[in-house]
């Protein structure tokens, strides 16, 4: 079907929004977990990703329902 871009649009500025939040209340430990991240290898970043996706869907799923 069509796209909707205005839902994109908020969709996407909720995401920057959550994106925000932990960088602006804990700085240090976003650091940390963005060097942890930094040494994983290629195969383990793209597992966690696609995790991350599928859950996002799951409970994109759960909410719409």
């Amino acid at each position: 079907g069509m796209i909707n871009w205005h839902d994109l649009g908020v969709a996407f500025a909720l995401f920057l929004v959550l994106e925000g939040i932990l960088p602006f209340l804990n700085p240090h430990g976003v650091r940390r977990t963005l060097e942890m991240i930094a040494g994983l290898g290629d195969a383990q970043l793209r597992f966690a990703g696609l995790t991350s996706m599928l859950l996002g869907l799951v409970l994109l799923y759960a909410v719409k329902a």
